[in-house]
This record gives C-alpha cells, structure tokens and sequence, in this order.
C-alpha cells in the first residue's frame, strides 16, 4: 500500500509540474499549427503603451501574468491612460487565446483591430471584449457589459465566467469579417462585421459618435489590453493567424 501511494504522490508530482511547465509555453502540437506567444511571462517584450513606446508604470510581471494595478493617486475606475498593445506585428485574420483573472471589482477589456490616434483612446476604434468581476463591479447593471460580451453591443451568458480570483479563458476568433467569442470553451457570442447588421449595433451602442466606429473599424490591427483603473491579470496570451 505504502508504495502504491508513494507511486501516486510521484504521478502527481510529475503531473503539476508538466502541467506548470505550460503556463506561457506553446506545445508541439500548437506550434505546428501556427500559434505565436505574445507573453513570455517573464517580460513586456513585444508590448507597449498606447500612443507610447514604453510601458505605463502601472503594469508589473507577478507569479508568470502580467498584472495591470490601480494607479498611484488615481481612484480604483480612473485608469491612468495605461491601456497598452502588442506592437509588434497587426493582425487580420486570427483566433486569439487569453486567460484573464479579475481582482475585486475590477473592470479591463480585451480590444482588436486598434489603431493608434494621437489624442484619441483605445476604444475610440476598437472593438473590445470585456472583462469583469460580475457579481461586484459597479458596471454590473447592463447586460453588454458583463465579461464576455462585445462591450455595449451584444451581452454575453454571465455563467459562464468564473467569480474573481479565478482563471479565466477567453478565445477571440475573427476571419473575413466573422467573429466568435468563447468564455471557458463555450460560445457566447458572434456577429459579422462591416455589415448592416453590425451598423446597427454601433448605432444602438455608445460607440455611434466615436469617429472611428462611425468611420468603420480597421480590417486589421493591434490587440490591446485596458488599464480601467482596477487590478486584473493576464497570462497564456497566444494567436494564430489565419491568413
């Protein structure tokens, strides 16, 4: 008996250990298929601030995620314009991957197709996708701006997103206009850009007067991440171009 246990304590062992060995590494099989890391989880390489070329001070690597914190002498909910973006390549066609965990109360997104506007912010052109301790933030009331939706357009399934403190799993995909957003490995939204129908969700939304939505979005661009003012982490951030 003593060794079969001993047998299981080291299956285990081996276990968490290949299963930590993950955290921001791509496997075999996801390399041959064509996944790029965008986070080594050591540094910020490849990221930078928005309208910037270097990172805003209120972003930090913590335990293999990089972790976005209220600024010093800003109120939780008042980001300090520390919205940053992988800068080094823009993309298409892609299926994103990104695993988000939400500090108490926090509010972030997860934003594509940026492009940079000197003077404008982030979201002025870009759809995002969004992140939220549901059940305490104070943006908890309309249901398009429950984690996993397309912000202020179309309301993602709330139960399908794990409470603060939790890991999440959030996978963009968009290809020739198409998109689909998954939470956790199930589907919750999808919609089709560039159509009448997406016209007239950016008209029933708040975006209807940012000149970059009523211009039309970009057919390609950065992925970028919010500083809302709250603390949340990201980590396993990967893509594949479609192309």
């Amino acid at each position: 008996m003593k060794k079969i246990i001993a047998i299981c304590i080291v299956l285990l062992a081996t276990s968490l250990s290949a299963y930590a060995q993950k955290v921001n590494k791509l496997s075999k099989k996801e390399k041959k298929e064509g996944w790029e890391l965008l986070f080594n989880g050591k540094n910020f390489d490849g990221w930078r601030q928005y309208n910037n070329d270097k990172m805003p001070a209120n972003w930090t690597i913590e335990d293999n995620a990089m972790k976005v914190f209220p600024a010093q002498g800003k109120e939780p909910g008042r980001g300090a314009g520390g919205d940053i973006l992988f800068g080094n390549k823009k993309f298409k066609n892609f299926e994103l991957s990104i695993d988000w965990k939400a500090g108490k109360m926090a509010n972030s997104g997860i934003f594509y197709y940026v492009r940079e506007v000197k003077g404008k912010p982030i979201f002025n052109a870009a759809p995002e996708i969004q992140i939220l301790d549901n059940e305490n933030a104070t943006d908890n009331k309309i249901k398009s701006h429950l984690a996993g939706s397309l912000y202020d357009m179309i309301p993602a399934d709330p139960s399908t997103v794990k409470p603060a403190g939790e890991w999440n799993t959030c996978v963009i995909k968009v290809n020739n206009g198409k998109a689909s957003i998954s939470m956790n490995g199930i589907e919750v939204v999808t919609y089709t850009h560039w159509t009448p129908e997406w016209n007239e969700l950016v008209e029933n939304s708040k975006f209807k007067k940012f000149e970059g939505f009523t211009e039309g979005i970009s057919r390609e661009g950065y992925i970028g991440l919010q500083d809302h003012g709250y603390t949340v982490w990201f980590k396993n951030i990967k893509i594949k171009a479609l192309d």
